[in-house]
């Protein structure tokens, strides 16, 4: 069977849901920004490029806003300003992880993305861990270890359970596997339940990539019964270039500091240096993003406000419509890894016939204003396999596909406007 999954149009839904007028979406800021197209004109801009990096929340404008008239450096400062900024800084810290629904005694490293939070977590790994990880995984999280057992793209969820658990079972020492929670190529939800209790059973951990289910879905990290879980805050609205890891602190707290800086240590001699006991100190050196994490923060406690089923119940009816309208346009194939019917978040890949993925970006941004991504998303192998070029080398130009993702401030309009460019090509 091709991996390439082509829509069953069969199965399409004959009407869509409209979205119901009394729920209250939060408001993002960029929603009023028009953009020039053919013909020196401008339109109101479609993005549909969320996967990327979300727009701005205008709660969390409001946070950063509300924060920097008394902003100063934290935790070593006995000024009020200084004062008043920690605080801030460790509410944020502590909102965040009631947001994961992390455990009590888990840490929390704020970090500059999730990137960053993936390559801090392998520079803390007891030595000899084996990490094992899929194919499919974003370059965050499939290129930081040294040590690596790297699995095919499984052919249904159960495969990627049973792989795991042949692949865990032959290793010697500390092991980890590290998965996403929903892929930033396909938008398919991942078994991350039933990879963590596998990797238990065998004595390793696991840490999940929720870069892009957080915008999307509610994330429970003791009762996935999760080790670590890394996400950036970029991706949920709070492009203040702040990030985190959040999970057990053991790992952590037995690991030479990340970066090595104040804040990191308890003190320094002429010759031999004490680093800090605090976890989440040894990990933060330097002046820390403040302003990033206060950011996150409001992102989540935004979020959280709204409540999930409101946000999950507009995100699918809008998801549904969008696929719903590629299925009908002949020469568009919609990318998947599993069968259509897998819950998914708001991310949608494409290829169109006889047109380059770059082609057809350039021309939906230049003649209908509308903004998606093309490429290879940050995850080559994965991409390549999709399109069944495998055998590729890292210079392949050919496995490129184009990708729609929505989110809060996405509408109908948006959608059927690309649904119609595609149509028009």
């Amino acid at each position: 069977m091709s991996p390439i999954s082509v829509l069953n149009r069969s199965a399409v839904p004959a009407e869509i849901p409209q979205i119901t007028p009394d729920v209250r979406i939060p408001a993002v800021l960029g929603t009023d920004l028009e953009v020039p197209v053919k013909g020196d004109r401008l339109v109101p801009y479609a993005n549909l490029d969320y996967a990327a990096s979300a727009p701005c929340l205008e709660a969390v404008n409001a946070a950063v806003a509300a924060a920097l008239p008394a902003y100063s450096s934290v935790h070593r400062g006995a000024g009020y300003a200084s004062q008043l900024t920690t605080a801030r800084y460790e509410q944020a810290r502590h909102t965040v992880k009631a947001f994961a629904g992390a455990r009590p005694d888990d840490a929390l490293i704020f970090t500059r993305n999730t990137t960053d939070a993936m390559n801090l977590l392998a520079r803390t790994l007891p030595e000899g861990t084996t990490v094992v990880v899929f194919e499919t995984e974003h370059h965050a999280s499939l290129l930081p270890w040294s040590r690596v057992v790297r699995l095919a793209a499984p052919a249904f969820p159960g495969e990627a359970i049973r792989a795991a658990d042949e692949a865990l079972s032959e290793l010697d020492g500390p092991a980890l596997l590290v998965v996403t929670a929903a892929s930033n190529v396909t938008g398919e939800l991942w078994p991350i339940a039933g990879l963590a209790h596998i990797a238990h059973r065998h004595g390793a951990r696991i840490a999940v990539d929720a870069a892009q289910l957080v915008p999307h879905r509610r994330l429970n990290l003791s009762a996935l019964d999760l080790d670590y879980v890394a996400f950036s805050g970029h991706k949920l609205y709070a492009p203040f270039g702040a990030g985190a890891l959040i999970g057990r602190a053991d790992w952590l707290a037995a690991a030479l500091p990340y970066l090595r800086g104040g804040g990191a240590v308890k003190a320094v001699g002429d010759d031999q240096t004490e680093w800090s006991d605090d976890t989440e100190a040894r990990h933060e050196a330097g002046t820390p993003n403040v302003l990033g994490a206060i950011a996150l923060a409001a992102a989540c406690d935004a979020l959280s406000a709204t409540g999930w089923t409101a946000l999950v119940r507009e995100e699918e009816r809008l998801v549904a419509r969008l696929r719903a309208g590629l299925a009908t346009i002949e020469g568009v194939t919609e990318l998947s890894l599993w069968d259509h019917e897998h819950p998914r978040v708001g991310i949608v890949s494409f290829v169109v016939e006889g047109r380059s993925a770059r082609e057809v970006a350039e021309i939906l941004s230049s003649q209908h204003g509308i903004g998606v991504r093309d490429g290879k998303f940050c995850a080559h192998p994965f991409v390549r396999h999709l399109l069944g070029t495998a055998d590729g080398g890292c210079d392949d130009d050919t496995a490129s596909a184009v990708r729609a993702s929505i989110g809060l401030g996405s509408t109908e309009e948006h959608v059927d406007r690309l649904i119609e460019a595609l149509r028009a090509l």
